[in-house]
């Protein structure tokens, strides 16, 4: 299984079809669990995405270019959540030109497009839910999408967890809740650069 563009487009399209009916909500309540506001929220997800765009475009080695991407102060809930949207269009547009044999700098390992990919599907995935959670919104993501990017980022908990629907699998994860047997994670950390013994494409 192969995180592709593809994903990162279906997890942005997700999330703006659940938030987008709730554009004129107060956006700084809280994000779920999160200290940042819903609307913080939905610019951290534009600049994220932007930002792993902006590795596979640089390909540096050692550090993250040196850029933020912010909305204007000005900008309506809607206008932000347009931010959050153009940040993963252009990182889906990135992973679909960039050669799979490319790597660039992330903490968790160099990584390469599809690395990028499913990163900023966790991204996505996770605040938008924690948008939705402030919000009072129900948020159901697409589970092939989920399980792409579990076996991606977290293929030791996609293994142990194969028969847990794979968004509480990736929930587990990331910390974000308890499963039977299993109490929340305090710390985790995924995978960045490709699964060990991989060869460049």
């Amino acid at each position: 299984m192969t995180v592709t563009a593809d994903d990162v487009d279906a997890t942005i399209s997700h999330v703006v079809a659940v938030l987008s009916p709730a554009v004129d909500a107060d956006r700084s309540a809280p994000a779920g669990t999160l200290e940042w506001s819903c609307r913080h929220t939905a610019e951290h997800i534009g600049d994220c995405l932007m930002s792993y765009a902006g590795q596979l475009a640089a390909q540096p080695t050692d550090r993250y270019v040196r850029f933020m991407a912010t909305a204007d102060d000005e900008a309506s809930p809607a206008q932000v959540l347009e931010f959050a949207e153009t940040g993963a269009r252009i990182l889906a547009a990135m992973v679909r030109t960039t050669p799979a044999r490319v790597r660039a700098y992330h903490p968790t390992g160099m990584a390469d497009p599809e690395g990028f990919a499913a990163m900023g599907c966790v991204e996505a995935l996770l605040h938008g839910q924690d948008i939705a959670q402030g919000l009072g919104l129900p948020f159901d993501p697409p589970r092939d999408v989920c399980a792409r990017v579990l076996i991606r980022m977290f293929p030791q908990a996609a293994a142990d967890l194969c028969a847990v629907d794979p968004w509480h699998a990736l929930l587990w994860s990331t910390g974000r809740v308890e499963l039977p047997g299993r109490p929340r994670l305090r710390q985790w950390r995924w995978h960045g650069a490709p699964p060990a013994g991989e060869t460049t494409r």
